[in-house]
């Protein structure tokens, strides 16, 4: 005779196993079906809030981000194809983008400003010749970075823009450190290179 504990084990256990996976979960989104997207959504939220959160360390923007990230799932069901992946490391991957392109944003905005704040600065006749060759110095760097790997601008970004550390770095990523290292090491070679910088 089983105990009262091992009949609800039982029963959690058949409950877990009768719950649809998030593939067929996803699957069934495609054709509109509101109730498995609300099921997908309890799935996977904290995992996506999670991994959205670690790139972006604002929790407001974080939840903006993450409620993007289902709207999208809901428009975008359909383009599901399980033969290239699991609908988690899809819509896990579907989140890390929009929240790379969150942090591009952000430091656009930041570029944008401080652009603005320099134009506007009223310089006299020694500080606009400065202002020039800083300009000018800026564009070299920007043209470098155009030339360097996505993986590799990032880390540059992140490091000498952003301020953050290896492991900062490897967190906010989501990489090994030794991963942001190399990127970082092999971004900043290529930067001295392409602004035919000596050591």
């Amino acid at each position: 005779m089983l105990s009262i504990v091992e009949r609800d084990t039982e029963r959690w256990s058949a409950a877990e196993a009768a719950r649809p996976s998030p593939d067929e979960l996803l699957s069934r989104v495609a054709g509109g079906d509101q109730a498995a997207f609300s099921d997908l959504y309890d799935e996977l939220s904290g995992r996506v809030l999670g991994l959205v959160t670690r790139l972006l360390k604002d929790r407001a923007q974080s939840e903006e981000v993450t409620q993007e990230v289902f709207l999208e799932v809901w428009q975008q069901a359909a383009r599901f194809d399980r033969g290239r992946g699991s609908a988690a490391s899809w819509v896990l991957t579907m989140a890390h983008r929009r929240a790379v392109d969150r942090v591009r944003a952000s430091q656009s905005s930041h570029d944008r400003d401080t652009r603005i704040g320099i134009r506007d600065f009223e310089a006299g006749f020694d500080q606009v010749s400065e202002s020039v060759e800083i300009r000018i110095e800026h564009e070299r760097v920007s043209r470098a970075l155009a030339k360097l790997t996505e993986f590799q601008r990032q880390a540059v970004q992140l490091a000498y823009y952003g301020g953050y550390s290896h492991s900062e770095m490897a967190a906010h990523l989501g990489v090994p450190i030794g991963t942001v290292k190399t990127r970082l090491r092999d971004g900043m070679i290529r930067l001295r290179d392409e602004m035919g910088v000596t050591s």
